[in-house]
């Protein structure tokens, strides 16, 4: 399947339309631990438990900002062996910083976590070098539920959640500002007009965001890391300020802020390279990445680029570390199936693509709670999606090794989302090492399956019914290139469901997905 790539995807109004396919459902008030669906995965005991990355990618010489993710009870005491004399880690927070070593190599670093009711090690490697993003970038991103209405309020508060939620104790930990924090030309909205730039040529934020070195620093606290966005056109998607012609200065203001993520925004470029080619859709890409590289700071660049030019292919040579592969994701309305799907089906032709420190980004996670692009008095909404497409929706993302960003009203988090979003061995095949996005075994009009190969040697292996009525799927050991026994393991129940020889048989709900585990046992 070809990606898809919609030319209209480009019109600055066309991602204001996002909404449509997400707002569709009544609102549905739910909090604390009720829930809209079966909860498949366990509770988090309260032994501690360190989750997250094994793997960390930073350049040398730089700020170094990183919250060791871990449930359990708090208080809980964090130390580490072998962390490099220039970090410290705080024993109460696990939250690590200072600056990264100005020796190039790996350094391996083993966390400890210890509470009343247990212990707990993990490995974490720190690959000093030039390569960022050894793992798919976790996250919010507020673009899905607040659109040109983001504050700077909203994203502290969002923050504040990612904390107090649980979501950081898995490994979320970049809060990122989509489009609309600058100035817009030509508003007539007292927060939003004004000079642009300043006579120096700085770009400036709207009233929104009175202090973004403050907002910056306020979430650094916290042990996450700040995202912003820019396009390299004249204006962005929802005609507020670009960044055409200023992309060294605006990227040394994004740095001076205290920003570690970029989004890179096509919209409006099509104004400087109306037909574009080739090359044309590489250049500002290029331009932005090889400034970024020489920066005094680690900023990872997220190309949002929409797969024009088949961009999974050139994108990582232009210092991007992760691409869109298709169009908004928000923005596909569902026919036989929800939009995620066709997004998803799309992005997962790209397997060969990915990798540590490159990976093909099919846009954010639209479970939960969300907003409405047009009318900013109206409560945020409950996704359409049944369970069990949400259960497949954070599945397929998993096993493609995409990155996880969360896009709904951290406001609004309840017990059935945060399941979704917290699984640790859902998230531990994303953030697996090897770095391998999951292959495509079979794809018919009633079923779809993926293996991912995981650095142990293990197999992850989703069966998704693509069926409106539930249906027995099944995966032989051929298909996937093994032989001999394997433990499979319920991955969403995380629990042992037996062993087998030849293959995998299973009940598959509507819409439904069975994620399993296997692991060679003779």
């Amino acid at each position: 399947m070809k990606a898809l790539k919609l030319s209209k995807w480009n019109h600055p109004l066309f991602l204001f339309a996002a909404a449509l396919m997400v707002t569709a459902a009544s609102l549905v008030q739910v909090r604390g631990n009720e829930t809209s669906g079966p909860i498949l995965t366990p509770l988090a005991g309260p032994a501690a438990k360190i989750n997250g990355p094994k793997i960390y990618g930073a350049r040398p010489g730089h700020f170094f900002v990183y919250r060791v993710p871990c449930t359990g009870r708090r208080p809980i005491h964090f130390s580490a062996e072998g962390l490099p004399s220039s970090l410290h880690l705080d024993k109460d927070t696990g939250i690590i910083t200072g600056n990264t070593p100005e020796r190039r190599g790996e350094y391996l670093i083993t966390l400890h976590a210890a509470n009343e009711q247990g212990n707990s090690v993990r490995p974490f490697k720190l690959v000093v070098g030039d390569t960022l993003a050894l793992t798919p970038p976790m996250g919010w991103n507020d673009w899905y539920t607040y659109y040109d209405r983001i504050t700077e309020k909203v994203v502290r508060e969002a923050a504040d959640t990612m904390n107090a939620s649980g979501m950081a104790d898995f490994g979320y930990q970049y809060v990122d500002i989509d489009d609309c924090w600058m100035r817009k030309p030509g508003s007539k909205d007292p927060m939003l007009t004004g000079p642009e730039r300043s006579e120096a040529g700085a770009i400036l934020p709207n009233r929104r965001f009175p202090d973004m070195n403050g907002l910056t620093a306020h979430i650094h606290a916290l042990g996450l890391k700040a995202g912003i966005y820019t396009s390299p056109g004249p204006m962005t998607c929802g005609q507020f300020m670009g960044s055409y012609q200023h992309e060294q200065q605006d990227a040394d203001q994004f740095a001076n802020w205290g920003f570690d993520f970029l989004k890179y925004d096509w919209c409006y470029y099509s104004k400087v390279a109306p037909h574009p080619t080739l090359e044309d859709y590489q250049r500002p890409y290029r331009l932005m990445g090889g400034i970024l590289k020489k920066l005094d700071r680690d900023v990872v660049l997220n190309l949002c680029q929409y797969g024009m030019g088949d961009s999974w292919n050139w994108a990582a040579d232009t210092g991007g570390q992760l691409w869109r592969t298709t169009g908004d994701l928000g923005a596909v309305k569902g026919q036989q199936l929800p939009g995620f799907y066709q997004i998803g089906f799309a992005n997962a032709e790209h397997f060969p693509n990915a990798g540590p420190g490159r990976w093909n980004d099919p846009d954010y996670i639209l479970i939960g709670y969300v907003g409405n692009a047009f009318h900013d008095t109206d409560p945020p909404t409950r996704t359409a999606l049944t369970p069990d497409e949400q259960y497949t929706y954070m599945s397929m993302w998993s096993l493609m090794a995409s990155p996880l960003f969360y896009s709904g009203v951290m406001s609004h988090l309840d017990a059935f989302t945060l399941n979704v979003l917290c699984n640790s061995e859902v998230i531990d095949i994303d953030q697996d090492v090897l770095g391998k996005q999951a292959k495509i075994v079979r794809h018919t009009g009633q079923e779809f399956v993926l293996s991912k190969p995981l650095e142990d040697g293990a197999l992850a292996v989703g069966l998704f019914n693509l069926a409106k009525t539930q249906e027995r799927l099944t995966v032989t050991w051929q298909e996937l290139g093994l032989n001999g026994r394997c433990r499979i393991r319920d991955v969403w129940r995380q629990k042992d469901v037996g062993d087998q020889a030849d293959q995998f048989s299973t009940e598959v709900g509507p819409h439904g997905v069975v994620l399993i585990h296997l692991a060679r046992i003779d």
